[in-house]
């Protein structure tokens, strides 16, 4: 149901904003948001990772940080996003499992429409009874940025929206 109505949200924007036109220039749109979903997958012993984002702002913030000029949506960027979104995404989100700081391993993102999908997994997590997370994804790129979290634990989900400054949230299961 979030998936759906948060595609309803970016399309409704991307319309407001460009008229129904494809551009690449710098778009402005009504509100920033990421929703980063973490899953514990117990057979594979993993903490399943994706941060959803607006593609534009992440390219922006991205070059922004880095001093560089990309375009998302274009194959032959591919590899330069695949060196920088694990060093901004590590920058900007942490996870904490029962009182271990997890590891995030980067398998990669791929874009879909107005949107960047980054995924990450934590190996070596079979249960959990606490995870703690700091999230200040995009924090850098504007102060109207909301980041919605959620966690699914052996089909109990969680979830809580964090407003620019605040960062941090802990789940118990």
């Amino acid at each position: 149901m979030a998936a759906v109505f948060y595609k309803w949200l970016v399309f409704c924007s991307w319309w407001l904003v460009t008229g129904g036109q494809q551009h690449h220039s710098v778009s402005k749109h009504p509100f920033y948001i990421s929703v980063t979903e973490i899953n514990l997958n117990t057979s594979d012993k993993t903490l399943e990772v994706s941060c959803k984002m607006f593609a534009d702002d992440l390219e922006q913030v991205i070059e922004k940080n880095n001093h560089t000029q990309l375009d998302i949506s274009s194959g032959k960027d591919k590899a330069r996003f695949d060196s920088y979104i694990p060093a901004y995404v590590k920058n900007h989100l942490s996870i904490s499992v029962d009182g271990k700081t997890g590891n995030l391993s980067y398998i990669g993102f791929e874009k879909e429409s107005e949107s960047a999908y980054c995924y990450f997994q934590v190996e070596h997590i079979s249960s959990l009874k606490k995870i703690d997370i700091s999230n200040s994804l995009l924090h850098d790129y504007t102060s109207d940025q909301v980041n919605i979290i959620h966690v699914m634990v052996n089909g109990k989900r969680q979830s809580t929206k964090l407003d620019y400054p605040n960062r941090t949230a802990s789940f118990n299961f």
